[in-house]
């Protein structure tokens, strides 16, 4: 039964033009106050899966100049810098709307964001090259070494790298970038943001929001590794090489070497399969990790891997569920948006991003689902470390403006019928579901396969969710079957919420306006049956006074105080737990923290207060 009073309190309500208030982590705090340093609040290899010794920060002070340019969208490939702009300083990697970064001026679509610093390289060898990597910039750029152009990149959650050996000139060099970000008013993927922020809808960014940095290669070099680690022991390396040239790996289990070997490389490609003996697997109540030391001519690499194996199959009761290794593993996970209000999309330091993974096992999940958001590289390491399971979705965009509100919320939300009868291929359907521009299509592809192999190598990281609530979807079954091509080793959750093809390992559904329930598959003809997750539910809210951004505040259900949601919440929660035994295999609670405006979070968004604790 659709229970119509929670329907109505969560109506979409429009945009606020209300000052966000001025909250502050702890981390953010001791930034702002300078108690802490950018090199000790993000002081671990920005790449874990790819490590070697020297590296160099250019995280800092950059300067920034906001242009007006009517035709942004095609000028920033090749606009020149500004003569005569108001130059501004800006903390990167703290893109200028956060107020860690000192600006506090959001990007127009019809401007152009500039950044400008000097540095110093590293010395750089005969056969030697220097790369600088940006690991986030949102959402187009054009990057610049003493006046060179040297890279361009599309895209705001990939990072992307460029040799910049050749534009290099003694002593001091200079670095330029130009970014162009049209947030809703573009078709690319941009998430939960949005120039008109308000409801489930945030801040917009733009610019830089995570790492810069370099590091001196040698010419011949590991380029990515990909890693698949069975719990049997066998592990394959998957690794891109430039250079001719002998991939050599060895496996360290405390430090004591448990397995090497070596192959050569042939098309910038080397595969190599080793065995370890006795293998201990990952779990995430022993999240137990091999390092693994690569060599590649004078190139020398760190990495790690875990071994463990996770599919959807029937387990001993013949009831389809995501198995570990074998053995069934009920999902207890909570939605993690990964914002902050200080930071905006950009964690604090790393400490900040473990404060997020401790809280979620303490308050007794196990998994956390990354929501339309590829996060820091560092995230995933530590939850690699911490055995905090990952469910990543993929970044949703689509069609300029807001989305289609009737086939997106409303008709899904009162005609659960429409939930399996909507179909997502042909221009009818490409319109209503926002994903009619054929480069917004291209752009969600490439950024998939993007995400895929950028986080395949994780443990932590167990399934992809592809579309979220009809959001930009299309076809479905091909995406489904392109990422099973990627990766064959985790599960897919083809479409979280509504508008099901019958494609992927789950029947996810949303119902945050229903009792919960098991529900019957509607593709009861296919071969092998999918797992039953409830990938969204609860939203209980309650604003704490002091600890929110806003007066007006957006959940599904008020609470007048700590008791009530307290009570509530651990209601809901207990009610999912009950549905294991009659076929539930995991459940997503909405969500982990206050963004802005929603205030469903179980910590407030300034991570002060955790609502469910004790003493309220």
């Amino acid at each position: 039964m659709l229970d119509i009073g929670r329907v109505l309190a969560s109506k979409p309500k429009p945009p606020t033009e209300a000052r966000l208030a001025a909250l502050w982590t702890p981390w953010g705090e001791a930034i702002a106050a300078g108690d802490i340093d950018l090199a000790r609040a993000f002081a671990s290899h920005p790449r874990p899966l790819l490590e070697r010794e020297a590296w160099t920060s250019l995280n800092g002070t950059w300067e920034c100049a906001f242009v007006t340019d009517p035709d942004a969208a095609r000028s920033w490939r090749r606009a020149a810098p500004p003569a005569d702009a108001a130059w501004l300083p800006i903390l990167v990697p703290f893109s200028p709307e956060a107020p860690l970064s000192g600006v506090g001026r959001q990007l127009r679509p019809d401007e152009l964001l500039w950044y400008r610093r000097a540095f110093v390289p590293p010395a750089v060898g005969a056969d030697e090259r220097l790369v600088l990597h940006l690991d986030a910039v949102d959402w187009a750029c054009a990057l610049y070494v003493n006046g060179f152009r040297v890279a361009e990149h599309v895209g705001g959650y990939l990072p992307f790298s460029a040799d910049v050996t050749d534009a290099l000139r003694p002593g001091e060099n200079r670095l330029e970038l130009c970014v162009f970000d049209p947030s809703e008013e573009g078709a690319q993927l941009r998430g939960k943001q949005r120039l008109a922020r308000g409801g489930i809808w945030y801040t917009a960014q733009s610019g830089i929001w995570r790492d810069a940095w370099c590091e001196v290669v040698p010419a011949a070099r590991v380029e990515g590794i990909g890693v698949e680690a069975s719990p049997d022991g066998r592990v394959v390396l998957l690794a891109s090489v430039t250079g001719e040239g002998e991939l050599a790996a060895r496996v360290l289990d405390g430090g004591a070497e448990v397995a090497r070997g070596a192959v050569a490389a042939r098309g910038g490609r080397a595969r190599l399969e080793l065995a370890v003996p006795r293998p201990h697997p990952w779990t995430p109540g022993d999240p137990h990790l091999y390092d693994l030391e690569l060599s590649y001519g004078a190139d020398r690499v760190r990495s790690y891997c875990g071994l463990r194996d996770v599919r959807v199959a029937p387990s001993g009761d013949g009831v389809p569920r995501v198995l570990l290794n074998g053995e069934p593993l009920f999902l207890r996970g909570v939605l993690d948006q990964g914002y902050w209000p200080d930071g905006l999309m950009t964690a604090p330091g790393e400490e900040a991003l473990a404060h997020d993974v401790r809280t979620a096992r303490e308050l007794g999940f196990n998994l956390l689902r990354k929501h339309i958001k590829v996060e820091s590289p560092r995230f995933y390491a530590l939850c690699d470390r911490m055995g905090m399971l990952v469910w990543q979705d993929m970044v949703s965009g689509g069609d300029p403006g807001p989305y289609d509100a009737l086939h997106t919320s409303y008709l899904p939300t009162l005609l659960r019928a429409s939930w399996s009868r909507h179909a997502d291929t042909g221009p009818r359907a490409a319109r209503r579901l926002g994903a009619a521009d054929p480069a917004y299509r291209e752009e969600w592809r490439r950024t998939c396969e993007g995400t895929v192999r950028l986080l395949s190598a994780h443990p932590c990281v167990i399934g992809w969710t592809l579309f979220n609530e009809g959001w930009g979807q299309f076809d479905a079954r091909s995406a489904t079957e392109a990422v099973r091509e990627l990766d064959p080793t985790r599960p897919i959750d083809a479409t979280s919420g509504w508008y099901d093809r019958g494609c992927g390992d789950l029947f996810s559904v949303h119902n945050y306006f229903r009792p919960l329930a098991v529900w019957r598959d509607p593709d009861r003809r296919r071969a092998t049956p999918r797992a039953f997750t409830i990938s969204e539910f609860g939203g209980v809210s309650w604003s704490v006074p002091g600890h929110a951004s806003l007066e007006t505040s957006y959940g599904y259900e008020a609470a007048s105080g700590a008791e009530e949601f307290a009570r509530e919440v651990r209601a809901q929660l207990s009610a999912a737990d009950e549905l294991e035994g009659r076929g539930l295999a995991g459940y997503v609670y909405t969500q982990l923290s206050d963004v802005e405006e929603e205030t469903n979070g179980l910590v407030t968004y300034d991570r002060r207060v955790n609502k469910l604790a004790r003493n309220g």
